[in-house]
C-alpha cells in the first residue's frame, strides 16, 4: 500500500488521513486551532487536497484520498513490480486475479529473473524459434534442479573429486574439475563436462550423459536429499571398452618389441619417460576407470562440499589448492582456518590417504624460525629444529591434560606465540626471507618459490596402502605468498607445493560456520 500512497501523492503531509487517525482527540482539536502561518507548508497541503479531490485551498477536514488499488495500476508497471520480485513468490501472486495470471504470462519477468537469480546471459529471446519460453526456463529447468548448483564431491572409493554443477547458457552442466599436468601446480584447472540438462522442443527437460563413445546419450538424475544426488547413464553400453581386454592384450602384444625403443626415443628426444607421461594423465585415468566401471553398473553418488568462510584474521585467503603428493601426482585440499589451527582437507585423494581426510594439520601458535640458507641445506639442522617443537607441544598437551581448569599452566619462555591480531594481511607484509629444500628432500615440482613469509610447525597423515596404519608425522608449513604454501614431511623426506585454484564458483559458499564444519565431519567419515 506504501506504493499506492505514493502514487496517490499521499503520506508524509498533515493532510494524510491515515496520520489524522493516528492523533488523539485532544492532539487533533489543538492542531485545528493552532495558527498556521508556513506559506510552503499551506501550498504543500493545499496541493494535496487537489491530488486527492479536495477541491483547492485550506480545509480544516480534508476528504478522505481515492483508494488506490494495484489493479488500477497500468499493464506496463505491474510488469515492472513483478519482474523485481523473488521467482518463487509469483506462483503465489498468479493466484490473486486473472489480471495478474495474465500479466505473469509476460516473458520480461521471467527472463528478469532467470538473469537476475541464476546468472543467465544467454539471449534468451533465440527461445522463441524453439517455442519454450523463459518462464519455461525458470520453472521447469533452473528451479526443478536449483539444488545440484554448487560444488559437489563424487562417492569413488578413495580417489573423490571435484565437480562444480552450474548454469551454462540454456543448460545445466556438471564439470568434473582435473588438477593440472604433474608437476605444474601454477597451471590452471582442467575440466570434462559429466553430464548436462536442457529443455527440448516438449518443454521437458532432459538429462544426457557426457562421457563414453558415441556423442551424448540418455542418463538420469535423483536428488536424494538437499545434499545429496545421483547420476545413472541410462545407455550403459556406451560406457563399454570397445573389443574388450582381449583385443587390449593383442595391442601390447604388437607392441611390446618396440617399447624399448620408444622408451629410448622419448628420454633422448624429449626428456621425458612413460612414467612421467604416465603421472601427467593419472587424474584422466582414474577419472575414466570410474566413470565406465561405476556407472555401468550403478548410480554415482555426489555429496555437497562447501567453501570455507573467511575471517580478516586468516593467514591467507581460504579456499582450494592444487599440491604434489610424490608418485601420486597432484591432488586437490581445501585449506580452512580453524582458530588456532589451519587444515588442508582433502577433496582428492589416493590408496595411502582417501579424500575426506586431514591430510595436513597447522599449528598456528608455534611459529618455526628456519636458519640461514647455508644451515637449511642440512636438514638434519632442520629436523633438528622441529623435533623440538615437536616435543614442546606434546608437552604442553600433556600439561593441558593434568592441570585443572582453573589453571594457566607455565609456558615454556622459548615459546614464540602467534597471535591471532598478528594474523591476516600482517603475515604477507613481513619480510621475506630466502628459502631453499634441504639436500635430501625430494620435490616433484623443482620450480618453487625461493623466498617465504614465514613458517609453522605442522602434522602430516602419512598411512600405508588401503589407509592402514594412519599416523600423524611432523613437518614445517611454508608460506609463500597469497596463493601459494608447501609443507616439507619430514618423515618421507618430501616436499608438496600447493598453488591456489584460481576459478570462481558461484553457489558454493557455506550457509553458515556451523554448516561447513558439519560438511567437513560428514565427508571425513565417508573414509574413517
Amino acid at each position: 500500500m506504501a506504493v499506492c500512497a505514493r502514487l496517490c501523492g499521499v503520506g508524509p503531509s498533515r493532510g494524510c488521513r491515515r496520520r489524522q487517525q493516528r492523533r488523539g482527540p485532544a492532539e487533533t482539536a489543538a492542531a485545528d486551532s493552532e495558527p498556521d502561518t508556513d506559506p510552503e507548508e499551506e501550498r504543500i497541503e493545499a496541493g494535496v487536497a487537489v491530488l486527492c479531490g479536495g477541491g483547492s485551498g485550506r480545509s480544516s477536514s480534508p476528504s478522505p484520498p481515492p483508494r488506490c488499488s494495484l489493479l488500477e495500476l497500468p499493464p506496463e508497471l505491474l510488469v515492472e513490480i513483478f519482474a523485481s520480485l523473488p521467482g518463487t513468490d509469483l506462483p503465489s501472486l498468479a493466484q490473486v486475479c486473472t489480471k495478474f495470471r495474465h500479466i505473469l504470462h509476460t516473458d520480461t519477468i521471467w527472463r528478469r529473473r532467470c538473469r537476475e537469480e541464476y546468472g543467465v546471459c544467454e539471449n534468451l529471446r533465440k527461445l522463441e524459434i524453439t517455442g519454450v519460453s523463459c518462464r519455461d526456463v525458470y520453472a521447469k529447468l533452473l528451479h526443478r534442479y536449483r539444488h545440484i548448483l554448487g560444488l559437489w564431491q563424487p562417492d569413488i572409493g578413495p580417489y573423490g573429486g571435484l565437480l562444480n554443477v552450474v548454469v551454462d547458457g540454456l543448460f545445466i552442466i556438471g564439470w568434473m574439475y582435473l588438477p593440472p599436468h604433474d608437476p605444474h601446480v601454477d597451471d590452471p584447472m582442467r575440466f570434462k563436462p559429466l553430464f548436462r540438462i536442457h529443455l527440448t522442443e516438449r518443454k521437458s527437460p532432459t538429462v544426457e550423459c557426457m562421457y563414453g563413445h558415441r556423442g551424448p546419450h540418455n542418463g538420469h538424475i535423483q536428488i536424494v536429499k538437499k545434499d545429496e544426488f545421483s547420476t545413472k547413464c541410462n545407455q550403459t553400453d556406451h560406457h563399454r571398452m570397445s573389443g574388450g581386454r582381449q583385443e587390449v592384450d593383442l595391442v601390447m602384444e604388437i607392441f611390446k618389441p618396440g617399447l624399448t625403443e620408444f622408451r629410448t626415443w622419448l628420454r633422448e628426444e624429449w626428456g621425458r619417460t612413460l612414467e612421467d607421461i604416465f603421472h601427467e594423465h593419472m587424474q584422466e585415468l582414474i577419472l575414466m576407470k570410474f566413470i565406465y566401471t561405476s556407472q555401468y553398473d550403478n548410480c554415482l553418488t555426489y555429496r555437497r562440499i562447501y567453501l570455507p568462510p573467511s575471517h580478516p584474521d586468516d593467514l591467507i585467503k581460504p579456499g582450494l589448492f592444487k599440491g604434489t603428493y610424490g608418485s601420486h601426482g597432484l591432488e586437490i585440499v581445501m585449506l580452512s582456518f580453524h582458530g588456532k589451527h589451519a587444515r588442508a582437507t582433502k577433496i582428492t585423494g589416493d590408496p595411502n590417504i582417501p579424500a575426506g581426510q586431514q591430510t595436513v594439520e597447522i599449528d598456528l601458535m608455534h611459529r618455526i624460525q628456519l636458519p640461514n640458507v647455508e644451515d637449511l641445506c642440512n636438514f638434519n639442522e632442520l629436523s633438528r629444529i622441529v623435533l623440538e617443537v615437536h616435543e614442546q607441544v606434546r608437552q604442553e598437551q600433556q600439561q593441558q591434560e593434568d592441570r585443572t581448569e582453573d589453571s594457566e599452566g607455565a609456558r615454556p619462555p622459548t615459546e614464540k606465540v602467534w597471535e591471532p591480531g598478528d594474523r591476516g594481511a600482517a603475515a604477507l607484509k613481513e619480510q621475506p626471507v630466502q628459502f631453499v629444500l634441504p639436500v635430501g628432500v625430494t620435490s616433484r615440482n623443482e620450480d618453487y618459490p625461493r623466498t617465504c613469509r614465514m613458517c609453522f610447525y605442522g602434522t602430516g597423515l602419512i598411512a600405508d596402502h588401503g589407509f592402514t596404519s594412519p599416523e600423524r608425522t611432523p613437518g614445517v608449513f611454508i608460506l609463500f605468498d597469497e596463493d601459494r604454501f608447501g609443507f616439507i614431511w619430514l618423515e618421507l623426506k618430501s616436499f608438496s607445493l600447493y598453488s591456489r585454484v584460481q576459478a570462481t564458483f558461484r553457489n558454493a559458499d557455506a550457509p553458515s560456520p556451523q554448516a561447513f564444519e558439519e560438511m567437513l565431519k560428514n565427508i571425513q567419515s565417508l573414509t574413517s
